[in-house]
């Protein structure tokens, strides 16, 4: 966990750093991506290029002006305003708008309960439960805290739980073998590896090794691929954006027709959200660091959700008033009054937000409760597809 200083000039610094970092990587690409072309040559193609074989023959190269997917993957490094940072807080009249607030907690305790009642109806009827398995690696205290939550809230709702926990310098193959091992366990339906990984493992073959029937997280490609192709339904939804939904639903918030906003584009997050609005008929746009005039694109949003972990990032002129906001994005600051030495803020500036927008997720107590709900909820599916339980 980096825990930053909430001083201007810190922020600014963080800032030019992240300006400069992006700058270099893309002049980086934009040399090696010349290179490829002129040459037209596999030797010179990277080798993940390679191995997905997208074009047969070298000749293709000059034929297409459309290259390999992978070479254009650059990195999101957000690169927020200062100006954003410095532009005080206007307090608002004692007359002036506030919006709801989205109770996730309150919401996912209800959800967890009706998972606890459905759990203690398949123990009576077939004596078996759901079981989930989280492998977490290394001493992270908040991945420690996110899977520690987890393994409480699966004991709360009567889901048998397992965690591994293995060192931070532990080798790939420790990871498998235990992988291998809740895959082949009938009684595990749900398998969770606790993401960020160190930088030294191989999180795609570490996520990829997880069983397609017990991939909870719903990171699968195929479960995302049948996410995003209509008429398709897949094995799992991932949690985050399924929460997300589920907040809208249950706050009576219309998704039909209406203009949706997403800002950030990970496989985590952005990305199966914004395929989640499409599903419920959303006309969604899709923010990301080269993104142009994003504050202009957002703020004709009836829908924002946004989930890039930059601290403020989306301030009041963001936001269409009466919108509806969804904040998955937390970012620590240093905070000695907290009882951890720092607290959670989110990418929405909730004091400015709250005075335009109709209806509002906080950070913490938004998001995070409807994420655990949904890994739970997924893992009870899964066990009533193993055991055929109606």
């Amino acid at each position: 966990m980096v825990i930053v200083k909430a001083g201007k000039k810190r922020i600014r610094t963080i800032s030019r750093a992240r300006r400069m970092t992006m700058m270099a990587m893309m002049k980086r690409i934009t040399r090696s991506m010349t290179v490829i072309w002129k040459k037209g040559s596999k030797k010179s193609m990277p080798p993940t290029c390679r191995a997905l074989n997208t074009l047969k023959y070298n000749h293709c190269y000059q034929i297409l002006k459309s290259p390999p997917l992978l070479s254009l993957d650059l990195p999101d490094i957000w690169t927020p305003d200062p100006m954003d940072y410095d532009r005080p807080l206007i307090k608002k009249g004692p007359n002036e708008h506030t919006a709801a607030v989205i109770d996730g907690k309150s919401i996912s305790d209800e959800i967890i309960s009706g998972i606890a009642s459905e759990v203690s109806r398949m123990k009576e009827a077939i004596s078996k439960v759901p079981g989930l398995a989280v492998i977490l690696v290394g001493q992270r205290r908040d991945s420690q805290t996110y899977a520690r939550n987890k393994i409480k809230a699966c004991e709360e709702a009567g889901i048998k739980s397992s965690m591994t926990e293995l060192p931070e310098d532990c080798k790939e193959e420790e990871i498998l073998n235990a992988l291998s091992s809740f895959n082949e366990d009938p009684s595990i339906h749900g398998i969770l590896v606790q993401l960020p990984l160190p930088k030294h493992l191989d999180e795609e073959k570490i996520l990829n090794k997880v069983s397609l029937e017990k991939d909870v997280d719903g990171f699968n490609p195929l479960n995302m691929g049948n996410l995003a192709m209509r008429g398709r339904e897949p094995l799992f939804i991932p949690c985050t954006p399924k929460g997300c939904i589920e907040l809208l639903l249950r706050s009576g918030v219309e998704i039909m027709g209406k203009k949706a906003v997403v800002i950030g584009r990970s496989n985590i997050t952005g990305l199966p959200i914004s395929l989640l609005l499409q599903r419920h008929h959303a006309t969604v746009s899709i923010l990301h660091a080269m993104s142009k005039n994003p504050d202009k694109i957002s703020s004709q949003a009836d829908i924002v959700v946004t989930a890039v972990g930059v601290p403020n990032l989306v301030r009041r002129h963001w936001l269409k008033p009466g919108a509806v906001v969804i904040d998955v994005g937390t970012y620590p600051i240093e905070d000695p009054n907290s009882e951890f030495g720092y607290r959670l803020i989110g990418d929405v500036c909730y004091e400015e937000a709250v005075e335009v927008v109709s209806a509002i997720t906080p950070v913490p107590g938004g998001v995070g409760p409807m994420t655990i709900a949904m890994l739970l909820s997924n893992t009870l599916d899964s066990a009533k597809r193993a055991y055929d339980f109606t």
